[in-house]
C-alpha cells in the first residue's frame, strides 16, 4: 500500500497512462491534467484519480509530480508557464521528470526551483507501453540522496528496475547514451535489412539467423515485428522522437568537447526520415525509409 504522498501526473499518453494507472492502482492519491485527448484522462478518473484544469491547480494538490511529455520544450513550459506548475508550488514539493530530455535544461530547471524549496528529479523510462501498463518500466535517477528516498516507493509503482545514478541531470544523460545505443541498432537493422533485400536474403531469412543468437535482444525483437509482420504496435516510439533525443545526444557531446561521428550519422538517418514527412511513424518504419531510398521494399507486395 501507498503512503501519504498525493501524486500529480501529466501526459497520459502511451507510457504516461500505464504509469498513472499502476500508480492509482497501488493505492496513492492520483491527480492528472486534463487534457483534449479524454480516453486515458476519463479512464484514470473512472479508477480513483482527481482531474485538474491547469499545472499551477495541480501543484497546489500535490506533493509529488510525475511529468511524461516529449522533452525539455514541452516540461519547461509546463513549470515555467503562465499556470505552470511554479505558479502553484509549494517547499516541499518535488518535481520528476520522466521524460527524455536535455540535461542542461534540467540541471536549470532544477537551479530555478530549489530558491522556491521544489525539488527536481529526472527519472526517465526504459521499456515500451505494454510494459508501462504491466508496471514493468525501468527507470534512471537522478536526484539527491533525500529526494530519490521520497519518490522511490511512488516509481516502483510503475518501475521494475529502479536505478539511482546519481546527481540531478544524471538521470537525462545516462537516459540519452541509452537511447543511442537503441537507435543506433534500429537505423543498422533498417540498412541491414535493406542490404539483405537488395542482394536476395529475405527478412525470414535474416531472422532465422538472428534471432535466439548472441545479436537478438528484446530491442530487436520488438523492431522486427513490424519488419516480419508490419505490425508497428510493440515498439510505439515516433521517429520524430527518436530524432529529438538524438539532437539531445548530439548537444551533449558537443557540451563534453566529445566526437561522436556514429551518433550523427544515426541522427542524420532519422532526421532524414522526419523531413521526408515520417515524424509521426514508428521507429521500425525506418526500414521502410531506409528501403525506399534503395528502390526496394523490405516485404513484397
Amino acid at each position: 500500500m501507498s503512503g501519504n504522498e498525493k501524486i500529480g501526473f501529466i501526459g497520459v499518453g502511451f507510457m504516461g497512462h500505464g504509469m498513472a494507472k499502476n500508480i492509482v492502482e497501488k493505492g496513492y492519491a492520483l491527480t492528472v491534467l486534463g487534457h483534449r485527448n479524454r480516453g486515458p484522462v476519463d479512464d484514470l478518473v473512472g479508477r480513483g484519480a482527481q482531474e485538474a484544469k491547469s499545472p499551477a491547480e495541480l501543484a497546489k494538490q500535490c506533493d509529488i509530480i510525475f511529468l511524461c511529455v516529449t522533452g525539455s520544450p514541452q516540461i519547461e513550459a509546463l513549470v515555467n508557464g503562465p499556470d505552470g506548475i511554479k505558479q502553484g508550488a509549494h517547499s516541499g514539493l518535488i518535481i520528476v521528470d520522466c521524460s527524455t530530455a536535455d540535461p542542461v535544461s534540467t540541471l536549470k530547471l532544477a537551479a530555478d526551483l530549489e530558491p522556491l524549496g521544489v525539488h527536481f528529479a529526472d527519472a526517465p523510462l526504459g521499456g515500451t507501453p505494454a510494459q508501462a501498463e504491466a508496471g514493468q518500466l525501468s527507470t534512471m535517477i537522478g536526484a539527491s540522496a533525500d529526494v530519490f528516498t521520497r519518490i522511490k516507493p511512488v516509481c516502483a509503482a510503475w518501475a521494475a528496475k529502479i536505478e539511482h545514478i546519481g546527481q540531478v541531470g544524471d538521470g537525462h544523460k545516462m537516459k540519452l547514451l541509452n537511447n543511442f545505443l537503441s537507435l543506433g541498432y534500429a537505423a543498422i537493422y533498417a540498412e541491414a535489412l535493406t542490404l539483405a533485400r537488395k542482394t536476395g536474403i529475405s527478412v525470414e531469412t535474416f531472422d532465422r539467423v538472428l534471432r535466439g543468437s548472441r545479436m537478438d535482444c528484446g530491442f530487436y525483437q520488438t523492431f522486427m515485428a513490424y519488419a516480419l509482420g508490419h505490425d508497428p504496435a510493440p515498439h510505439k516510439f515516433t521517429l520524430a522522437n527518436a530524432a529529438k533525443d538524438l539532437r539531445y545526444l548530439a548537444a551533449l557531446a558537443n557540451a563534453s568537447d566529445v566526437a561522436n561521428p556514429v551518433g550523427s550519422a544515426v541522427k542524420n538517418s532519422f532526421a532524414a526520415s522526419v523531413a521526408a514527412g515520417h515524424g509521426g511513424d514508428f521507429v521500425p518504419t525506418l526500414t521502410d525509409f531506409v528501403a525506399a531510398a534503395n528502390g526496394v521494399k523490405v516485404r513484397p507486395d
